[in-house]
C-alpha cells in the first residue's frame, strides 16, 4: 500500500467534477486501499479520489471511534435529504481549518461497494455530514466554498503562510 499525496487548497484540481467508475477492478481496489491508507495516517474520517488527484467518484469514510469500520463508496449518489444541521468541518485539504457549515441531517445515499455491488444506506448526524462533505469533493467543491469570501481569503492567506514556514 502506498499514503498518497493530498492537494491542497485551492489547488485548481480539487475543482475537477470527478467522473464515474466504469467497473469494479483490481486497479479500483487498489487505489481504494491507498485512499484508506493514506486517511488514517493523515489521520482523517474522509477522503474522496478528488484530493489525490484521482477523478474518479470513489470515497472513503470511517467515522467510528475505532477506526476500523471502512466505509468504501463508488459512484455514491445522494437520493435522499433530510433536515439540517450545523456542524464544525475540517477538510484534509484545508489542513487546520475548522467552519461551520450546514447540511442535512439524515441522508440516503446509493452507491457500489468495494465487491462491486449495489447497496444503499442512510446515515445521520457525523457520518452524514461526512458523506455530503466528500461527495462535494467529487462535485469538484470544497467545504470553504460555503463560506463567505472574507473567509475565504482569510483562510487562503493562512494557508500560503503556512506554505511558506515549512518551504
Amino acid at each position: 500500500m502506498v499514503t498518497l499525496e493530498i492537494l491542497r487548497y485551492p489547488d485548481p484540481r480539487l475543482y475537477t467534477k470527478a467522473e464515474p467508475v466504469d467497473e469494479v477492478d483490481d486497479s479500483v481496489r487498489a487505489l481504494v486501499r491507498d485512499m484508506a491508507e493514506t486517511m488514517y495516517a493523515a489521520p482523517g474520517v474522509g477522503l474522496a479520489a478528488t484530493q489525490v488527484n484521482v477523478h474518479k467518484r470513489i470515497v472513503v469514510i470511517d467515522a467510528s471511534e475505532s477506526r476500523d469500520q471502512l466505509l468504501v463508496l463508488i459512484n455514491p449518489e445522494i437520493v435522499a435529504r433530510d433536515g439540517a444541521q450545523y456542524c464544525e468541518e475540517g477538510c484534509l485539504s484545508v489542513p487546520g481549518i475548522y467552519e461551520a457549515v450546514e447540511r442535512a441531517e439524515r441522508v440516503t445515499v446509493s452507491a457500489l461497494g468495494i465487491d462491486g455491488k449495489p447497496f444503499t444506506l442512510t446515515a445521520e448526524g457525523v457520518l452524514a455530514v461526512c458523506i455530503q462533505h466528500e461527495l462535494d469533493h467529487l462535485e469538484g467543491k470544497v467545504f470553504v466554498d460555503y463560506l463567505s469570501r472574507l473567509k475565504q481569503q482569510r483562510i487562503k492567506a493562512k494557508l500560503q503562510k503556512q506554505i511558506r514556514k515549512t518551504a
